[in-house]
């Protein structure tokens, strides 16, 4: 594998995961080539040229296959662009390089992360990251842009407060309260129920979304039940179900739980929902992890085989020699595109043996 490089490899995957999805790879492969920068020409035998945590393995980027109810499937990535010298601040400049060099080109509304960008700012940041994005392709669309800010950025302690003022300056401090009344376990804001991601959709109109991410640590599919109660419409008994089914454990006491809250411009409380089950933690390995995704697929009326295909465009190896390719499972209640979405790492460092990512 040494002339192989970390571009070679990703921009392989992601062409294959188009063909898989129908859609044309010439912009895929370009925005991943600028992502990447630099970094992209290493050499894949080489050490990750920094420890991103987008992945197990530290590669920074994350596919996933994003089933509608109402319109094909998409691709997404999850990304950390890297800067020259990379490090938690660095590739958050990075990032910020890359979106403003996209912002003319795709129209991007940078409107709102610049009104809370400031809140994020460190010299010292704490945790893993300041700010990630995603990029969604959908067959005959331009490509749609998030960013996610780490609330933790100043301290897991401040996190509540750092959440509460951004999203007052954007209007939607009523929904966030309505959101802390039901989601956290009493006593267990920053302990056991910790803000993680705080998403933007980079465009404007009603259909632009905050996202706010909770991680439910050592909890039962009941905790994440009463959290998505808040969201008129959503069946806190099917988040349960869904759970349960992805997991197979009483309680998850290895990765997170994580629901996410969406938020849209005038709202008064959160009107979506999604909850995220780190199936690698609870699987012996990757074809126990198939083995359950294929059944929730069919039963919320998706096509299975397209998983197969998505695994292999990614791998080729067998899926019982490792565990963490099938990273997460969600399902998406609410507008503004219900569905459910399946987590593929690239594994372009390392593949973990069985049972390993336990924790």
């Amino acid at each position: 594998m040494q002339d192989v490089s970390v571009f070679d490899h990703l921009g392989g995957q992601i062409r294959r995961l188009c063909d898989v999805v129908g859609i044309d790879p010439a912009t895929p492969v370009e925005l991943l080539s600028e992502l990447l920068g630099a970094h992209g020409s290493r050499p894949l035998d080489a050490p990750p040229a920094w420890p991103s945590d987008v992945a197990d393995d530290h590669t920074p980027i994350e596919f996933s296959i994003a089933y509608n109810d109402s319109e094909p499937p998409a691709l997404r990535i999850l990304a950390e662009a890297f800067g020259t010298t990379p490090g938690v601040r660095a590739n958050a400049l990075a990032t910020y390089d890359f979106l403003h060099a996209q912002a003319e080109r795709y129209g991007l509304s940078t409107r709102r992360l610049e009104a809370v960008r400031d809140l994020f700012a460190t010299e010292s940041p704490q945790g893993d990251f300041v700010l990630w994005l995603s990029l969604v392709f959908r067959n005959g669309h331009p490509p749609e842009f998030k960013v996610y800010f780490n609330p933790e950025v100043h301290g897991a302690d401040h996190s509540p407060e750092l959440v509460a003022r951004a999203l007052d300056r954007l209007g939607l401090g009523s929904a966030y309260q309505m959101m802390l009344s039901q989601a956290i376990r009493e006593g267990e804001l920053g302990r056991k129920d910790r803000l993680t991601f705080f998403a933007l959709d980079l465009q404007d109109g009603p259909q632009a979304r905050v996202k706010l991410y909770l991680s439910h640590h050592d909890a039962q599919a009941g905790d994440v039940a009463r959290a998505a109660s808040v969201v008129d419409g959503v069946d806190p008994a099917q988040v349960a179900e869904f759970c349960e089914l992805a997991g197979r454990t009483e309680r998850f006491a290895g990765r997170p739980l994580v629901g996410s809250y969406t938020i849209t411009q005038g709202a008064e409380r959160p009107n979506g929902y999604s909850i995220y089950v780190p199936i690698r933690s609870y699987v012996a390995d990757d074809q126990e992890a198939r083995e359950r995704v294929l059944p929730l697929l069919e039963r919320y009326r998706f096509d299975p085989a397209m998983l197969d295909k998505a695994i292999a465009a990614v791998t080729s190896r067998s899926l019982d020699s490792g565990v963490g390719l099938i990273a997460h499972v969600s399902l998406r209640l609410g507008p503004p595109r219900p569905g459910m979405t399946v987590y593929l790492s690239s594994e372009a460092y390392q593949v973990f043996e069985g049972a390993s990512l336990v924790r």
